[in-house]
């Protein structure tokens, strides 16, 4: 690939207004030469062969790639990496110093900044590490993943569903569903131990290899991989896996599992991948014992990953869960124990009686949660779970209410003003009971109704399942 001479790259992200903006990349031959036509034509054509993609550097350094990176980056927000620069200074940052990085990364000169280690607890107890890029070096991961996602997913299984454009777990879902209606009712769950954390560097690179001819960004992405990794303030050097919460892991992760698409299709399997997690359906417990541990040897011998035993099994569907669901027997969906607890302890610390703030500011942070809870779960036949969650949400909203009150006359009057007669009010304001036991008396219904709830606009979510559904 040739070496662009004294090329200027005279974009700025941000302007004295404060608006982002690009301005007009030069129509010249020089530029459109060193960013490389073909390099282009590539990121829209595709798959065309290792041949067409020696010159990815040049789509990835493109203006619009590396805008549309920016724009992205900036939407997911997130915080600074070890450098301390925040997304909404990199723009000002790139003004000055865009030219250079540019040059470097084209050369291959470019070194990229450790990523800072944070662990975030999991959903089902646990730690997950999350390495944390600079801002510079998620925009440059983002530019790559732009430019080579279109030409993986070509090859890509149909069955393989996270992290892809235009996929959903609920497509992944449905497929599931289909297959257990078909009467395959035991899954083969497989669960891949710290996925990202074990990814062998050799073996990722020799697939890159097999499809991408542009050394430099093999080389560049080489060093993503190998960048070191600060925890209490000390970089240490990654020997293998790829850090979970960089734009490129995910592609790189569905380049990896990828071959074990291509393994089951190959035997006939009947599956469905989102992620690190994987479903195959068999009719027959036995069946299932045959798969899981054939499956498990080409995951270990071939692949170099690690099948955790403890979370892989074999069962009947409705034993386990699949992205928050559980698929039942006759294929139908429902919402699993595990997604409900978690849904509730999101509302018992919405709703924590000591936490001292409005009563509307309550309400105010329950309904994205809730909205947010419904449009994932809707697909679940759960009508009365649903009822019967806003029932258990309301009244710890009036428990809330009532513990704000904190004197007996302050709730006396609370109530009377509530349309609650005067002898009622006094009842249960003077009563002994708990401030759980109380929000289920009759006069806290009449106080605060269910309809007073719509009113004042507390998301429904019988309502709006019910909606959603129509």
């Amino acid at each position: 690939m040739a070496q662009p001479q004294a090329i200027t790259y005279p974009y700025d992200l941000f302007n004295e207004s404060g608006q982002d903006v690009i301005r007009p990349f030069p129509d010249s031959e020089t530029v459109r030469g060193a960013l490389g036509t073909k390099a282009l034509q590539v990121k829209e054509a595709g798959e065309q062969g290792r041949a067409l993609t020696h010159d990815l550097m040049g789509a990835i350094l493109s203006q619009s790639n590396i805008k549309q990176a920016y724009k992205q980056v900036k939407q997911n927000k997130g915080v600074a990496g070890i450098d301390q620069m925040p997304v909404g200074e990199f723009a000002v940052w790139f003004a000055g110093n865009g030219e250079t990085l540019l040059s470097k990364l084209y050369n291959g000169t470019y070194e990229p900044q450790g990523v800072k280690q944070v662990e975030i607890p999991k959903p089902n107890g646990g730690k997950r590490k999350l390495g944390i890029p600079t801002v510079t070096d998620r925009i440059i991961q983002q530019a790559i993943a732009q430019v080579l996602s279109p030409i993986y997913e070509r090859k890509f299984s149909d069955h393989s569903y996270g992290f892809r454009p235009n996929r959903s777990a609920h497509q992944a879902l449905k497929e599931g569903s289909e297959y257990v209606a078909q009467g395959r009712c035991i899954v083969v769950d497989m669960d891949l131990k710290t996925f990202f954390d074990v990814v062998n560097h050799d073996r990722l690179m020799y697939r890159l290899s097999e499809t991408i001819g542009d050394k430099t960004l093999l080389g560049l992405i080489r060093k993503y991989l190998q960048s070191g990794i600060m925890v209490d303030g000390v970089v240490s050097q990654r020997t293998e896996g790829t850090p979970q919460g960089s734009p490129l892991s995910p592609l790189l992760s569905n380049i990896v599992l990828d071959e074990l698409d291509k393994e089951l299709e190959e035997r006939g399997h009947k599956f469905v991948r989102y992620a690190d997690d994987c479903n195959i359906y068999v009719r027959s417990q036995a069946a299932g014992e045959r798969v899981m541990e054939s499956v498990s040897k080409f995951i270990e011998s071939e692949l170099k990953l690690i099948v955790n035993k403890e979370k892989s099994q074999v069962c009947e569907v409705h034993q386990t869960n699949f992205l928050g669901y559980t698929i039942q027997k006759d294929g139908n969906l429902s919402i699993a124990k595990q997604s409900i607890e978690r849904f509730k302890g999101k509302v018992r610390s919405i709703t924590k009686r000591n936490r001292g703030i409005k009563f509307e500011r309550v309400i105010a942070e329950l309904t994205p949660v809730m909205r947010g809870w419904l449009n994932y779960f809707h697909h679940a036949r759960c009508k009365s779970l649903l009822k019967n969650l806003d029932s258990w949400i309301r009244r710890k909203l009036r428990c809330f209410r009532i513990k704000q009150c904190k004197r007996t006359i302050t709730l006396q009057q609370f109530l009377k003003s509530r349309g609650v007669e005067t002898w009622q009010s006094w009842i249960l304001a003077l009563s002994g009971k708990g401030y759980w036991r109380k929000s289920g008396c009759p006069q806290m219904h009449q106080a605060l109704s269910n309809k007073w709830f719509d009113e004042i606009g507390l998301y429904n979510l019988t309502l709006n399942y019910e909606r959603l559904n129509n």
